[in-house]
């Protein structure tokens, strides 16, 4: 590689790490995810996404104007030939404390699934409940996932296509019992940027191996749907997911959300602007034996 090749790809580099700081940096902001004194615990699977995640926090942290600690913490699941040196020895490079927490959930999984089904949901669950108690013991006030923008509107459209409910990731969520918070600070952050990312920071990156690198094909149809999308019309993603936070309830058909039983008239008030008056309807070409006379109803 000569020196111009050498000096575009730094610039390209910049510009990407740039973009995905501030990213993070607004979805922090905007969602109030990490707050003065917390102790966030970054769950790190060994794929490029939770290492971006952490790399991009601790920089952050460096920068922030407020003061908050950061703690490594992957799961081992035991799955069969699990390289159990590479995080810890990854860790220990960037100086930072981290905890590997030895939970066979592999065994769990391989005896309640049947052979060929998909295990991601199962194992998505028992992972949960050990990392929300893990982060009680030790006092960890945030759990920091890394999931991104197009993991939230994949998981919008398999709800939608495979569960018939309007409902995706939210970028910060309190558990059931109101005992954990965890945030997404990838929220904002595109799934291509994250790749080019691990790729240039050239990440110890583990693939998941507990069902020979099964696929969930639901997800994956998912996937390749808003691929397409995205190279035929450049956007469509991002569109997708800003439409999450701007819903409006009345436009939709849920009767939890939305009073649709009562609605009754009230022409009290002003009339909205869109209203038509009388100089607009007889302005236009309309047969008024089209409208029922109500003077002798």
């Amino acid at each position: 590689m000569n020196q111009t090749d050498n000096h575009k790809e730094t610039l390209e580099y910049n510009k990407l790490q740039k973009r995905l700081r501030r990213n993070m940096g607004n979805a922090i902001i905007d969602y109030n995810m990490i707050e003065e004194g917390d102790v966030v615990m970054a769950c790190i699977s060994g794929g490029k996404d939770s290492f971006a995640m952490l790399d991009i926090l601790l920089n952050l942290k460096k920068a922030a104007p407020i003061n908050f600690d950061v703690v490594a913490v992957n799961l081992d699941q035991k799955q069969p030939g699990f390289p159990e040196h590479i995080l810890p020895e990854y860790f220990q490079s960037l100086n930072i404390p981290y905890y590997i927490v030895d939970k066979d959930t592999y065994s769990v999984v391989k005896a309640k699934v049947e052979e060929g089904k998909t295990t991601c949901g199962l194992c998505s669950r028992l992972r949960r409940g050990t990392l929300y108690s893990f982060a009680e013991t030790i006092g960890a006030t945030k759990i920091a996932l890394g999931h991104h923008l197009d993991d939230i509107v994949e998981t919008l459209f398999l709800n939608m296509f495979h569960g018939s409910r309007l409902k995706a990731m939210p970028p910060k969520l309190r558990s059931d019992d109101g005992r954990n918070v965890v945030i997404r600070p990838l929220t904002y952050c595109r799934e291509k940027d994250l790749i080019k990312y691990a790729e240039y920071k050239q990440f110890p990156i583990i693939p998941c191996n507990l069902c020979g690198s099964q696929e969930n094909l639901q997800r994956q149809s998912i996937k390749a749907m808003l691929m397409d999308w995205d190279e035929k019309t450049p956007g469509r993603v991002d569109a997708i997911f800003k439409s999450t936070q701007n819903i409006s309830p009345s436009q939709l058909a849920d009767k939890n959300l939305f009073d649709f039983v009562n609605l009754p008239l009230d022409r009290e008030g002003e009339r909205a602007e869109y209203a038509f008056t009388e100089a607009t309807v007889s302005s236009t070409n309309i047969d008024e034996s089209m409208f029922i006379d109500v003077t002798n109803i």
